[in-house]
């Protein structure tokens, strides 16, 4: 019986160890992810854009900082012609990291907001489909601000915020490199 106690104990340990209701669920792939958004795409290009100076004071001009030295963007494509875009990105929840995907029409529109892994204990509300359908439609020059035109949830107040912040940056930086050709 004693045995049994002592392998038992460093598995204990371990739980007692975990943050208090830590909880990470991977919820889908980013190919999962654009395939959702642009169903009739029969292509993804995934195109690595760096920042160039240039384009980092446009982007700080618009009041955005970029988090990244670069951005990776997918191009939906259908026969060639492209669809839209398809940007996935990552913010701190209050502790975590949360990976979200945006797609966005070739205009600069949301299309749609997935949350494609959250690993925050509180604040998974964030994923439902009627806090996330509030992006449609949205662009760069939306405010794009929680409390202006995006709600915040009680208890996900820094979820809210920081993918709030985060799809709002990709959509600056995309409307810029989108505007500039370097998209075709």
């Amino acid at each position: 019986m004693s045995a049994m106690r002592l392998a038992l104990c460093p598995a204990t340990a371990l739980v007692a160890l975990a943050p208090a209701g830590a909880l990470a669920v991977d919820y889908m792939s980013a190919e999962q992810a654009q395939k959702l958004m642009f169903p009739q795409a029969d292509e993804f290009a995934l195109r690595d854009l760096p920042l160039d100076a240039a384009l980092a004071q446009q982007i700080a001009a618009a009041g955005v900082k970029p988090v990244a030295p670069r951005l990776q963007v997918r191009l939906a494509r259908q026969g060639g012609a492209v669809l839209g875009f398809v940007v996935v990105d990552e913010v701190i929840g209050k502790f975590e990291r949360i990976t979200y995907a945006v797609g966005v029409e070739t205009d600069g529109r949301v299309r749609q907001v997935e949350v494609l892994s959250y690993r925050e204990s509180h604040g998974h509300e964030i994923r439902m489909p009627a806090w996330r359908k509030q992006f449609v439609g949205k662009t760069a020059a939306s405010p794009l601000q929680v409390g202006e035109d995006i709600a915040n949830i009680s208890g996900a107040t820094l979820s809210c915020t920081h993918v709030t912040e985060g799809v709002r940056r990709d959509l600056v930086w995309l409307d810029l490199l989108r505007r500039s050709g370097r998209l075709a």
